[in-house]
């Protein structure tokens, strides 16, 4: 199983129930040294199933004070790479620590 960090539209049910397939249940989480700006959607796909056209993107700063809050799914392995398919290009997923001691991945702006 995997673990998988939401701070957008991941948490959205429509947008779990096209990707996933079912809702997932999830932890709140907070991720430590990112702030959330944003990137314009222009995948048909993607705008349809979050409704969306501005989507949130971390952004590292790594400084202590910026911090985000979002969910904690476990996943399966496939449920992971039909997350990397919803994501579009402007994301790149890495693996962090969160405040919990736990690691998980998560979606982040691409440099």
């Amino acid at each position: 199983m995997e673990k998988l960090f939401s701070y957008g539209t991941l948490q959205l049910e429509q947008v779990q129930l096209d990707t996933f397939g079912r809702l997932l249940q999830g932890e709140q989480a907070t991720l430590t040294g990112y702030i959330v700006g944003e990137v314009e959607i222009t995948d048909a796909a993607v705008l349809k199933s979050s409704g969306q056209r501005f989507h949130p993107a971390l952004i590292k700063t790594g400084q202590a004070i910026d911090t985000v809050t979002g969910t904690i799914f476990t996943i399966t392995q496939q449920e992971l790479a039909n997350a990397d398919s919803y994501e579009v290009d402007d994301y790149v997923r890495v693996e962090e620590l969160f405040s919990a001691g736990c690691n998980a991945w998560v979606y982040v702006a691409k440099d």
